[in-house]
């Protein structure tokens, strides 16, 4: 009875139109009068408490650190050098948006941003070079997704405070999995377009790679940054996300000067506008959250599927496939704080490892950023590169379902993701 009041309340709220987190509220309140034990200053303490996280002060600045990235240049110069070394290739640009990809995502930790930058730099270009635009706008975001499993990610850091699971773990582990991901894309693109005859760039000369590297060297620092001050213990993922943000602001004031004093307000508004959305779902799935506590759903879930729990990894495609299920419908931040503490349980019950079992759930939850019918990557690339959304869905699908190969591939074998993370975080 209490599964039923639980997915009734929140589905019914969603059917008919309530924003998510005010959903979560709804499904909370339902919950409390269903044990008959509603008190509004519960009600307002579980919310506060959602948003009182330390942790959680890292996504305004991982978000103001991509506003700035696009705004000062960053992006640009790090798109110009993938140019340098594989535009002169067949199908270059292709190339050119997989690597620019992952080594945004290693500074921004959003998809939607890394979406935007590369729609905007890249999807002219490549119309302009021959290339068919809706596979360009399909490549553009499917490796766009890659933001929220290469560490700094937005995602593990919401993924982290919902499940308890240490963040810096899980954007150790998330390094191999982003890097296979952005593989998978790699062969796919060259599989389209072997036999395609479009003119190529002309090959860059030694001293035109170098002189790229050089522009782009302060750009490229960040990840090194970000990524040995964790290794090492020099920070925490929090202050990590505030270096990301002084650093690529520094960079783009003072070294790149692209940036204007003027224009940081509008940075500033923008990224508080996507941080109070985020904070406002945390704040609000606390309430849900606690109250599957108190009621025991959990524990009638673990029962539920105890058949399972001795199958680790039948159980882990089980939950997989509802997470895309769920992926078709709904965004990433309120999938995870919604599946998130009905799932861990279940996941500790199996003796799962909680940060392998992070990096999946992060994958399939980032592939449903491209999954029609609400895919909010997919949306981004139509409205910045002005493509039709039918265009870019019929073009995303080789690059997703090669995304979800690699990552069946990685539930049916846990070590391509448990030993690179263990040596990276010992």
């Amino acid at each position: 009875m209490t599964i039923a009041i639980f997915l009734g309340s929140l589905l019914g709220a969603m059917a008919l139109g309530v924003p998510i987190a005010f959903a979560l509220l709804a499904c909370g309140v339902a919950l409390m009068l269903h044990m008959d034990m509603f008190d509004a200053q519960i009600l307002a303490q579980n919310v506060i408490e959602g948003a009182n996280s330390f942790p959680l002060l890292a996504v305004p600045f991982f978000m103001l650190a991509g506003e700035i990235m696009n705004a000062g240049g960053l992006s640009r110069r790090i798109v110009h050098f993938a140019m340098t070394l594989v535009g002169h290739v067949r199908g270059g640009l292709g190339y050119v948006a997989i690597m620019a990809a992952i080594i945004m995502a290693a500074l921004s930790g959003s998809a939607v941003a890394d979406a935007a930058a590369l729609a905007a730099l890249l999807l002219p270009m490549m119309n302009r070079a021959g290339y068919n635009t809706a596979r360009s706008a399909g490549l553009l975001a499917s490796a766009s997704i890659i933001a929220p499993i290469i560490p700094p990610s937005i995602g593990f850091v919401v993924f982290g405070v919902a499940a308890n699971v240490s963040i810096s773990k899980l954007f150790m582990a998330g390094i191999a999995p982003g890097l296979m991901l952005g593989a998978a894309l790699w062969l796919t693109w060259w599989w389209l377009v072997r036999k395609e005859k479009i003119q190529p760039a002309p090959r860059a000369s030694r001293a035109e790679v170098l002189s790229a590297l050089k522009d782009a060297t302060f750009a490229l620092g960040l990840p090194f940054i970000v990524v040995f001050g964790l290794k090492f213990g020099l920070f925490t993922p929090t202050e990590a996300a505030v270096v990301a943000a002084v650093y690529a602001l520094f960079v783009s004031l003072v070294v790149y000067r692209e940036l204007k004093l003027s224009q940081l307000y509008g940075l500033f508004e923008a990224a508080a506008r996507t941080t109070a959305v985020i904070m406002f779902l945390v704040a609000a799935a606390m309430v849900s959250a606690w109250m599957l506590t108190v009621t025991n759903l959990t524990t009638e879930l673990v029962t539920l599927l105890q058949p399972l729990i001795e199958r680790p990894i039948l159980l882990m495609i089980v939950i997989m496939l509802v997470t895309m299920l769920v992926g078709t419908a709904m965004d990433m931040t309120p999938t995870i704080l919604i599946l998130t503490p009905v799932l861990m349980p279940v996941v500790k019950a199996a003796g799962i490892d909680p940060v392998y079992f992070g990096v999946l759930f992060m994958i399939n939850n980032a592939i449903g950023l491209i999954t029609p019918p609400v895919g909010t990557v997919l949306s981004t690339v139509a409205g910045v590169g002005k493509v039709s959304m039918d265009e870019v869905t019929k073009g995303v699908w080789p690059f997703m379902v090669a995304q979800f190969v690699v990552m069946f591939l990685m539930v049916l074998f846990p070590q391509l993701v448990i030993w690179p993370a263990r040596f990276l975080y010992g």
